[in-house]
């Protein structure tokens, strides 16, 4: 009997994520304290490009750091500048009374933090070659990539399921798709979300848009779950040449957040290029809050993200920008599970 990928988990997973995303907080923290001397430098406060100045970050480290520290409650933003909390300014301050940064840097050279201090400096994935300014267990074409050898592509595809197949049924759950006949799941790895929407609504089909060797995966679970005859794998570089047609659901799920910015405007721009007039993307993702001051559990995803990928966690506004300067119409975020949430916007 074909497996189901509509039944939901009995039990919220979501605090399993959150103990294990734990340690990025611990090493953005002691990297700000140890290696960065963050705390010192906003003994007075400072507009954020002369702190980034100060710090010798690039952009995307700098947010990933900054949005942390925000969430955890020590630095706050005031009238055009960065200042210290009062929980920062009694206890991270080097010349205070209370000061307990010396106790923080007995971790400074443990290797977690020393690899998160290399990452924020060099603006580089973890594993990435010097040569490249990119990730390795991404995929794209020019990129040295687990994801074009069979067996890491397999390990880490089937590492990523398991989340995946707690969200997929409810994110299926939550939408709806009224007449839509052909969805598009770009980098869709296994396949499980669209799977999960194919078993929900009768009438749908799906192409799965990923690497080669990915799709090997995605068409062994498109067997398991009996949709293999509705479900059709395409090798493809989502960046490079163009994307399936016909199709009037785009699906970008946990796609954008291992791009930065330039590169997520061009795979929501391409996104929108492939629908017609009144057809969705969905960005199926996590959220930032607008201000990019937390939620401090998804700011430690985004730190994990930041060293594993090219990209980071966004803010809603951000992916709404994306959307409108693309021609879509954004809507509502719906929530589905473990921190993500559906965005959708319609092309007009």
């Amino acid at each position: 009997m074909p497996l189901s990928a509509l039944t939901q988990p009995a039990t919220d997973p979501t605090s399993i994520f959150e103990h294990f995303r734990g340690n990025y907080g611990t090493e953005l923290l002691t990297a700000a304290v140890t290696h960065f001397s963050l705390f010192a430098k906003l003994a007075t406060p400072l507009p954020a490009d002369e702190l980034q100045s100060a710090l010798g970050l690039k952009r995307r480290p700098f947010v990933v750091l900054l949005t942390a520290l925000k969430a955890m409650g020590l630095v706050r933003e005031y009238v055009g500048k960065l200042l210290l909390t009062p929980l920062a300014d009694e206890h991270l301050r080097p010349d205070g009374e209370f000061d307990v940064s010396g106790y923080l840097g007995l971790a400074a050279n443990s290797p977690g933090v020393l690899e998160m201090v290399e990452r924020l400096r060099t603006n580089r994935a973890a594993g990435a070659a010097e040569k490249d300014s990119g990730a390795a267990f991404i995929f794209r074409e020019g990129l040295e990539s687990a994801m074009e050898r069979e067996a890491s592509a397999r390990h880490f595809t089937l590492a990523l399921a398991g989340r995946a197949k707690n969200v997929a049924p409810v994110l299926a759950a939550k939408l709806s798709l009224g007449n839509a006949k052909y969805i598009l799941d770009i980098g869709g790895g296994t396949g499980i979300y669209s799977i999960a929407l194919v078993q929900k609504h009768p009438q749908l089909r799906a192409v799965v848009f990923d690497g080669p060797e990915v799709l090997k995966v995605t068409a062994e679970m498109a067997s398991a779950y009996g949709v293999a005859d509705r479900l059709e794998c395409v090798a493809g570089d989502m960046f490079r040449g163009d994307l399936p047609g016909g199709c009037d659901v785009v699906l970008l799920s946990n796609v954008l957040h291992d791009w930065d910015v330039p590169e997520c405007r061009q795979l929501v721009k391409r996104s929108a290029a492939a629908l017609p007039a009144g057809g969705q993307l969905l960005i199926h993702d996590v959220f930032l809050n607008d201000a990019l001051d937390g939620p401090l559990p998804i700011a430690l995803y985004s730190a994990a993200l930041f060293t594993l990928t090219e990209g980071r966690a966004y803010s809603i506004a951000e992916y709404r920008s994306w959307l409108l300067s693309a021609g879509l119409q954004p809507q509502p975020m719906l929530p589905t599970l473990i921190h993500c949430g559906v965005l959708a916007g319609v092309k007009m």
